[in-house]
C-alpha cells in the first residue's frame, strides 16, 4: 500500500518539483494550496493594487492546479487568513512598534505551514507525511534537521522553531538538490512554472513599498537623527521602526556643515527618547559585539550535541561560537569572536556542522560586559 503525503503547493517551481519527485518515489500525493493573506479582509491599503494582488493569489492557485493536473494528482485549497493574522502578523506589528526587526518567515513556518497546515492535512487526509518545497533535509531516526545541499538557498534558518514531532512527520523532497537542478527537473517535465520567478518579500504578503505598508497599520513617529559621537543633529527620521542596525542607505541624511562627505550607518536606537543614532562609516566599531543573550530557544539537539557555530542573519556566514552557557531551560548566553550588527529581535540559529540544533531570538547584545544600545 502506498504511503500518502500532502504537499504544500504554492504555484512555484520548488513545491511543484517536490510534488513531482514524491510521485516518482511512489507516494500517493495530494496537493494543498493555502491562502494566508487577503488584502481586502486584512485592511491592506498599502498600495492601490489590492485587486491585482487578489488576482495574483488566484494565478498562483491556477499555476498549482495546472501542475497538479499535469502530474495527475488531486489538489485542494484552504484558507488560513485568520490564523496568519493572529499568530504571525500581530506579532510582526508589535515587534516593529518596539523598533525591533522581526522575521515573519520563521513564525509563518512555526504557526502556519507546520501547525495550521499540518493539523488540517492530517485531519482531512490522514497522510503519513506532509511535504514542503524547502531547501532543507530531515532524518527521522533520529529526528534531525540538516542544512539543504544548496548553501545559497538553505532554509534551516527559517525552520529552527519546528518541533521534533513536526519534523518527524515532514519530508523535504528537494533539500538534496541545487536550485539549478530543481529548475532543470521542472523543464524536463514541461511544468508550466519552470521559469516562474521566485517569490520574495514578506512571507505570504510579498514585495511592498515597506514604509507605506507599515504605516497602514502603525502610526509614524518622526524624531531626530544624531551623530553618535558628538550628539549633533544631522537629520530627522520617519520612525525608528523603519531602520535596522547596520543600515547604510535610505536614511535621507543630506549635507551637513560639520560633516562633509560623511557616509553614515545606523548604530543604535534610543527607543525611550525616539532618537536614531548614526555613525561615520570610517568608525564601524560601534556595531561590534562579542556575546549575546538568546531567549525563547527551541532546542533540537540530542545526546552530547555541541554548538559549533551560529547564524545571526539569513545568508550571512556562520560565526564560531567559542563558549555558551544555559541561563534557563530556554535561554542562553553565547560568546563569539568580534562581529558586527548583531540585532535584537532577529534570530540566532545554532549549528553543529550541517546539523541545525534549533535557535531563538536575540534579546541583548554586549561587547564584553557592556550592553549595546540597540
Amino acid at each position: 500500500m502506498k504511503k500518502r503525503v500532502v504537499v504544500g503547493m504554492s504555484g512555484g517551481v520548488d513545491s511543484s518539483v517536490a510534488a513531482y519527485l514524491l510521485k516518482e518515489q511512489g507516494y500517493e500525493v495530494i496537493g494543498l494550496f493555502m491562502q494566508n493573506w487577503d488584502p481586502a479582509l486584512n485592511g491592506d491599503l498599502a498600495d492601490p493594487y489590492v485587486d491585482a494582488e487578489i488576482c495574483q493569489a488566484q494565478e498562483d492557485y491556477n499555476d498549482a492546479k495546472a501542475v497538479a493536473d499535469s502530474l495527475g494528482i488531486e489538489i485542494h485549497r484552504v484558507d488560513f487568513v485568520a490564523e496568519y493574522w493572529d499568530k504571525v502578523f500581530k506579532f510582526f506589528l508589535e515587534e516593529y512598534k518596539k523598533a525591533r526587526t522581526p522575521n515573519p518567515d520563521i513564525l509563518c513556518n512555526k504557526y502556519i505551514k507546520f501547525r495550521a497546515f499540518m493539523d488540517y492535512a492530517f485531519e482531512k487526509f490522514d497522510p503519513d507525511y506532509i511535504a514542503m518545497g524547502h531547501y532543507a533535509q530531515v532524518t527521522h531516526d533520529p529526528v534531525r534537521l540538516i542544512r539543504g545541499l544548496d548553501d545559497n538557498k538553505d532554509q534551516t534558518y527559517f525552520l529552527q522553531q519546528l518541533t521534533t514531532e513536526q519534523l518527524s512527520k515532514t519530508l523535504f523532497p528537494i533539500g538534496h538538490l541545487e536550485k539549478s537542478e530543481v529548475r532543470k527537473i521542472a523543464h524536463s517535465q514541461n511544468l508550466a512554472i519552470a521559469d516562474k520567478k521566485d517569490s520574495t518579500g514578506i512571507c505570504f504578503i510579498g514585495e511592498r513599498n515597506f514604509t507605506k505598508f507599515l504605516t497602514s497599520y502603525i502610526e509614524k513617529k518622526p524624531g531626530d537623527i544624531l551623530d553618535f559621537e558628538t550628539k549633533i543633529k544631522v537629520g530627522e527620521h520617519d520612525g525608528l521602526m523603519f531602520y535596522t542596525i547596520g543600515q547604510r542607505r535610505g536614511m535621507g541624511i543630506g549635507g551637513h556643515k560639520q560633516f562633509t562627505n560623511v557616509k553614515w550607518y545606523v548604530c543604535a536606537k534610543d527607543i525611550e527618547n525616539n532618537i536614531l543614532y548614526v555613525a561615520n562609516s570610517d568608525n564601524p566599531e560601534y556595531l561590534d559585539s562579542n556575546n549575546a543573550i538568546i531567549e525563547d530557544i527551541n532546542w533540537l539537539g540530542i545526546d552530547d550535541d555541541v554548538i559549533k557555530s551560529a547564524k545571526f542573519r539569513y545568508r550571512s556566514k556562520d560565526i564560531e561560537i567559542t563558549k555558551y552557557e544555559w541561563l534557563s531551560d530556554n535561554s542562553m548566553r553565547v560568546y563569539y569572536p568580534k562581529a558586527d550588527a548583531i540585532t535584537p529581535g532577529q534570530a540566532c540559529v545554532f549549528y553543529s556542522d550541517e546539523i541545525c540544533l534549533g535557535g531563538g531570538t536575540i534579546e541583548q547584545v554586549f561587547i564584553d560586559d557592556k550592553q549595546l544600545m540597540v
